[in-house]
């Protein structure tokens, strides 16, 4: 299995972005900074998916700079993380809120090139190391094999079987030492101190970073201005509930204060957490419900639902995402009691409403 690339393999564009409120115009180029507030600054790198950037954050730490998440591992990166290394520096450490490529892609580089360590929850950084080595489950023929037991045509199942490791290809070689982070650490960078928010569903252990003193959260791909986040059931949790765990995880942010300004992977800055949740929440249970609809009467499988939830034509990229975020969506309405699951004598899982 390789994850999701970027968080842009979502169910569909969001409701509107409402009152949400948008402190900064347009992103920093390629190359260049821009802050935040004092001490903090806003980079933006490229991507090679229809999704073009990922936004990354340089915190000032002592002397030097932490990193949060590491971009694409790619040259077009590498060229720009050089010429912002032009101006700051040294690098202290290498924080990482999850395993997925964007993120965690130049880890090895980054960390090699500075002689600093790698945070990370233990689940990233375990789960990346899986995924880049194909072992415990994951890999395109188990993956290839879920989708077809969820109805993917051989066509399907022999274009994931034909994508190789393309994790592999998108992240350098990776640390093999990291230090641990896990919920509720209270980390010192700098003059500030970040406490740790985990969540989950859309990665193992993702970890958000809240700084009070600054009322700003890193948020990474957990909560995202005008996207949703991909939750996918893969091959190593065929039962899972993404779905239902990124709904909890969201939910906990409403706590924070209402000002808070959140810092995405992906997008803008904004402000508006309890607005954006209430969205999510929304635009989640939208796709069930209809979800739902399209189970009653003759039972259905996960490719067959796939026009319900993706108003668009995939290509091979995209439909590796949306099969498994319809067996994640199936998956949470199974949990709810809405749908009945029974495997035919095909072998292929089929969904009724109950």
């Amino acid at each position: 299995m390789t994850p999701p690339a970027t968080a842009a393999q979502s169910i569909a564009e969001s409701p509107a972005a409402g009152t949400l409120q948008f402190p900064f115009a347009g992103p920093p180029p390629t190359g260049a900074v821009t802050p935040i507030v004092e001490g903090l600054l806003w980079l933006r790198m490229p991507l090679p998916f229809a999704l073009d950037h990922i936004n990354l954050w340089l915190l000032r730490d002592g002397a030097g700079w932490a990193i949060v998440d590491c971009g694409f591992g790619s040259d077009p990166t590498k060229a720009a993380w050089d010429e912002i290394f032009r101006t700051h520096g040294p690098i202290t450490r290498v924080i990482a809120t999850h395993y997925h490529p964007d993120h965690v892609g130049l880890a090895g580089w980054l960390t090699q090139r500075w002689n600093v360590e790698l945070w990370m929850t233990e689940a990233e950084y375990l789960t990346a190391h899986a995924v880049w080595e194909g072992t415990a489950g994951y890999g395109g023929n188990a993956l290839a094999e879920l989708f077809h037991a969820h109805g993917l045509d051989a066509e399907g199942v022999a274009a994931i079987n034909g994508r190789g490791n393309a994790y592999r290809r998108s992240v350098t070689e990776l640390p093999l030492r990291f230090r641990r982070i896990t919920e509720g650490d209270r980390l010192a960078i700098g003059a500030h101190t970040w406490k740790v928010i985990v969540g989950h569903g859309h990665a193992p252990e993702h970890a958000s970073l809240h700084c009070e003193d600054l009322g700003i959260l890193i948020s990474g791909d957990m909560l995202l201005p005008k996207i949703s986040t991909n939750t996918s059931v893969w091959s190593t949790e065929p039962e899972g509930d993404p779905v239902g765990q990124f709904l909890r995880s969201i939910a906990r942010y409403t706590d924070l204060p209402p000002d808070t300004l959140v810092l995405p992977a992906h997008g803008l800055p904004f402000r508006g957490i309890a607005t954006r949740v209430a969205a999510l929440q929304q635009h989640h249970r939208d796709r069930l419900t209809e979800l739902r609809e399209a189970c009653t009467g003759k039972p259905v499988t996960a490719a067959e639902v796939l026009p319900v939830l993706f108003r668009r034509k995939l290509d091979s990229h995209q439909l590796y995402f949306a099969m498994g975020e319809a067996i994640a969506h199936l998956n949470r309405l199974l949990a709810e009691g809405a749908v009945t699951r029974a495997s035919g004598s095909d072998g292929i899982f089929r969904f009724a409403a109950s």
